[in-house]
């Protein structure tokens, strides 16, 4: 908790939605009180949540029209993260920032103007329907609950919603379900059959006779149908892919045995996600010793993998630029890159050209900003990965905690959950990738990587230390 709460504040320093008055101040004081269980301070702070989010965002404009202007990664984190929690899906925003991004003449104050619409928008009650390829023992088991339709029903439905090509189903489940958008009502109706699916499981009988739904969901008074199943969550291990190992089971192997146990993080229902992913970290990465008087304990796990994801991120971000950098006609630095062998060559060719004031020629906004990014870690490198290490110890400490409210709360209820789940498992995926690769191609072990990694942090920028290239080598 104490490391929580001295993390919080330092995230609440530059926050601008916070404003520069009183409140800010009142919340800092509030925090450094340790918001002991049943403390006056603790109620004191929930109360004052609603006043927080109620014109976060309007703050923000504001102070960024009276200036200075913050980052464009701060501000961006701010918008997104705050209309995330306040329940707007991740498809719906993409589409609303790429719809603003192509409209011509579009500003800065059109962007936080339309980002304070959306966080007033008020919630919706939807009418999802969910249709089911199979229904077991439908007629006793679901014909007296009130969101059952039987095939005719929902086939009536279906026309009655000008569907023109309705799916051949046996049944379904009309759900009213409240949320801001129709994409996040259709991810809450896929919560809803993966509960259901988990109840259906207790159920004796044939393996073949089960609940199945169709993948899709249909929201009245819109003409399309949404996915059943939310995105992945970008757990991708390419080491399986790019040493060819995917289909090599090794028995009795640590690796192995932590990518099944991780496996649920990337689409699984919140509590097996939650707990298996935290088990694969904790597996690898932490041991007896952690443990004891004065030690940090399990959660030593996840400032390990944060470290190790920090020294593999600016590799990753110079490899990708190098294939982006396209300019017309070529300079020398493209002429190089076409004549390296492999992406460590390519991405020190590109960190030595940044470092040297080149601009690189890319295109896209996402491009342009990696590569301040990159220009930044490269002129200081120690200040900025410390500070991307911090970021991402506080996501992967969450997943721990979110994990011990799973298994000994026995609860998925937790308000961190959903932006748990949002911002771990890709940190999560590079950190396993990382450790295959260390594993299959110089059998360095999981601690041991991150021993390296820790060294690195700690020594780079140093004449002595290692190149931002090179972190886990």
């Amino acid at each position: 908790m104490t490391w929580y709460l001295r993390s919080l504040e330092r995230q609440l320093g530059p926050d601008r939605g916070l404003g520069d008055g009183k409140l800010r101040r009142h919340v800092t004081n509030l925090l450094r009180s340790g918001l002991g269980p049943n403390s006056a301070e603790r109620r004191q702070l929930g109360q004052l949540l609603p006043a927080i989010n109620d014109g976060y965002l309007d703050r923000w404009r504001d102070s960024v029209d009276a200036g200075p202007l913050p980052s464009p990664e701060r501000l961006a984190r701010a918008i997104a993260t705050h209309l995330l929690d306040l329940g707007h899906s991740s498809g719906q925003l993409h589409r609303w920032a790429r719809q603003l991004c192509r409209t011509a003449g579009a500003s800065l104050g059109d962007l936080l103007d339309g980002a304070c619409a959306l966080a007033r928008r008020p919630d919706v009650t939807y009418d999802v329907l969910v249709p089911f390829r199979s229904v077991p023992d439908h007629d006793r088991l679901a014909a007296h609950l009130p969101e059952w339709r039987t095939a005719t029903q929902a086939a009536d439905w279906f026309a009655s919603n000008g569907v023109g090509r309705p799916p051949r189903q046996y049944g379904a489940f009309l759900y009213p379900i409240t949320a801001k958008d129709p994409t996040a009502a259709a991810r809450g109706a896929g919560t809803l059959v993966q509960r259901l699916q988990a109840r259906a499981s207790y159920a004796r009988g044939e393996t073949g006779n089960r609940l199945e739904p169709i993948g899709q969901v249909w929201i009245a008074g819109h003409d399309r149908a949404l996915p059943v199943a939310p995105p992945a969550r970008g757990v991708d291990v390419l080491s399986l892919v790019r040493e060819k190992t995917m289909y090599s089971i090794a028995s009795n192997n640590l690796l192995d045995d932590a990518l099944e146990m991780a496996a649920p993080l990337n689409a699984g229902p919140p509590a097996p996600a939650i707990s298996g992913g935290w088990a694969a970290i904790e597996s690898l990465l932490s041991q007896a010793a952690d443990a004891g008087e004065g030690k940090p304990g399990r959660v030593v796990a996840a400032d390990r993998l944060a470290a190790l994801v920090t020294c593999s991120w600016p590799r990753a971000e110079l490899t990708a630029l190098s294939y982006r950098h396209k300019p017309n006609p070529p300079d020398p630095l493209s002429t190089e890159l076409t004549q390296l062998k492999n992406n460590m060559e390519r991405s020190r060719a590109v960190a030595s050209a940044l470092a040297g004031g080149h601009v690189l020629a890319v295109s896209s906004p996402s491009d342009a900003a990696a590569v301040q990014r990159m220009a930044a870690v490269l002129a200081n490198p120690y200040k900025e990965l410390a500070d991307v290490r911090t970021v991402f110890e506080g996501v992967l400490r969450r997943l721990y905690r979110q994990r011990n409210i799973v298994v000994h709360g026995g609860t998925t209820a937790s308000v961190a959950m959903d932006a748990t789940l949002r911002t771990a498992p890709p940190l999560v995926g590079a950190g396993l990738d990382r450790l295959v690769h260390a594993k299959l191609q110089t059998g360095v072990g999981p601690l041991e990587l991150a021993a390296r990694a820790a060294n690195s942090l700690e020594l780079v920028g140093d004449s002595l230390g290692p190149e931002v290239v090179s972190l886990l080598e």
